[in-house]
């Protein structure tokens, strides 16, 4: 998962790109990057790290110019070089960069094709620089020096013939304007916002809308699925609908652990969402678990506060914070390899005893992935004092990977792939444990949205809406993503940056 940000205004944009990346932190932790435009040339700063940390006053100083783009990044496939931080790069034709949210499931055979037919060379492995490459080559092949608006959005539509996949993408050529587009089935997230100063309107595009309040730009909507929009240098704002089919089909998890709270993605609150997941979690106890003996509702911070309160409040329950977040520790969802993400989750969160000494604990977590987080939780509750420790999942259980810019493990390292939830309950040691059901979910966060027919969700149903997920292409995934070969990876890479 990654967070793309985008401004053309009327003065300069480092500043406010910074801030955006902030807000958007959540979305990823491995890389930053930024690249603004003043006149026709370009200035770049990218590397691996936390926002705070990519960039100083130096560095701010030198991003000169109204218009630019920005991103933060955590691997799809576990990379962590430098080399592959965004935005890219590339000088022909015009001078294009690009940030990119999402995963292309085609990407092998669009490097061939750019290498064979395109005749251009992608120097890492991600898909972003050939998402990149293949907009270049359809700019390219509109064969105008005087680019015009209906000239890129013909290369959009290029790119919505070629490419696969889940991209929300914003693109800046140098001197002329920002360009951002979604894929057909609007998978990934993006949104746009314009505010109001004395030279004129000043346009903004970001993954979530939490961004553009907190820079005082007033959201318009979301870029629907296979749209592109192109604002000018100027100022001046263009979109047009780029796909010939749509099938708007967000992804879910976005709703259930990415985005923030106060975010709104497609028309759909991401608080209220959460809420309802919280009341059907309810719903369900009170269903299938009506002699329930819950002393107190304790959330796992910070994704599952809000489902974790409303579900207390429907059950009748006390609600608790009985863990405390150490808020300098990453997310561990993200972290590569097992023993560093087991070693920061007691770094992380510590349990108040008081809140747990005698009682029977209901813990509430947005999901269970690897599932090892969830038992050293279950743990520490123990060793605090409860009696019972019950585990309730605001979603489903998470078998499958995801291919659509979710780094979710191998299948073999998800703690429900081939388990019944029984096994899972045994296996993270809770005396019970309590999962959203699938369409609980989906009524719960569609409700946002009735327009919305259908949801991303993949993860849990194995259900790949771009049809061109196989077994094949599963297990090709799989070995790009454990843990062993992730280790490998970036062992050989460090070796190669060290010589």
């Amino acid at each position: 998962m990654c967070g793309i940000a985008a401004i053309v205004s009327h003065q300069a944009v480092n500043q406010e790109l910074y801030d955006a990346l902030t807000v958007l932190q959540h979305r990823g932790q491995d890389a930053a990057g930024i690249i603004t435009c003043e006149g026709g040339r370009l200035h770049l700063r990218k590397d691996n790290g936390l926002t705070r940390d990519v960039f100083n006053n130096a560095q701010m100083l030198k991003l000169k110019g109204n218009m630019g783009i920005a991103h933060v990044r955590y691997p799809t496939a576990g990379c962590t070089s430098s080399a592959e931080a965004q935005p890219f790069y590339v000088n022909s034709p015009f001078g294009l960069t690009l940030a990119h949210n999402g995963n292309l499931t085609n990407t092998e055979e669009l490097k061939k094709a750019l290498f064979v037919e395109d005749q251009r060379h992608i120097n890492t492995d991600s898909d972003s620089e050939v998402l990149l490459n293949v907009f270049a080559h359809e700019l390219h092949i509109q064969g105008k020096l005087d680019l015009s608006v209906d000239d890129i959005f013909a290369a959009v539509r290029g790119v919505h013939r070629r490419c696969r996949g889940a991209y929300a993408v914003v693109i800046m050529i140098a001197g002329v304007g920002i360009l951002g587009f979604r894929d057909p089935h609007g998978i990934r997230p993006i949104v746009f916002g314009e505010r109001k100063s004395e030279e004129g309107s000043e346009f903004m595009i970001a993954s979530e809308s939490v961004a553009l309040d907190v820079l005082g730009f007033d959201l318009i909507r979301d870029i629907e699925p296979g749209e592109a929009i192109f604002i000018e240098a100027s100022g001046k704002l263009h979109t047009q609908q780029c796909a010939d089919e749509i099938d708007h089909c967000p992804c879910i998890f976005e709703y259930v652990y990415f985005a923030r709270p106060d975010s709104i993605i497609d028309d759909i609150s991401v608080y209220k969402a959460r809420l309802r997941m919280g009341d059907k979690l309810a719903a369900k106890v009170i269903r299938e678990w009506p002699n329930y003996d819950i002393d107190v509702v304790i959330p796992i911070p910070d994704t599952s506060r809000t489902a974790a309160l409303q579900m207390a409040n429907k059950l009748g329950v006390k609600f608790s914070e009985g863990f405390m977040k150490n808020r300098y520790i990453g997310r561990t969802f993200i972290m590569p390899g097992q023993k560093m993400r087991e070693k920061s989750v007691r770094q992380k969160l510590n349990a108040i005893d008081l809140e747990f000494n005698g009682k029977n604990v209901l813990l509430v977590d947005d999901s269970v992935v690897r599932g090892t987080t969830s038992a050293q939780i279950i743990q520490m509750a123990r060793d605090a004092g409860a009696k019972k420790v019950y585990f309730a999942s605001a979603a489903p259980p998470v078998r499958y990977p995801n291919v659509y810019g979710i780094d979710m493990p191998a299948a073999n390292e998800l703690i429900a792939h081939d388990r019944t939830e029984d096994e899972v309950c045994e296996a993270i040691g809770a005396d019970r444990l309590i999962y959203q059901d699938l369409q609980d979910l989906i009524e719960a966060v569609r409700k946002g949205n009735p327009s919305i027919e259908h949801f991303d969700t993949s993860c849990f149903s194995k259900e790949y809406i771009t049809g061109d997920i196989d077994d094949a292409y599963l297990e090709k995934t799989e070995a790009l993503r454990n843990d062993n070969a992730q280790a490998e990876r970036n062992s050989a890479k460090s070796i190669i940056e060290m010589i």
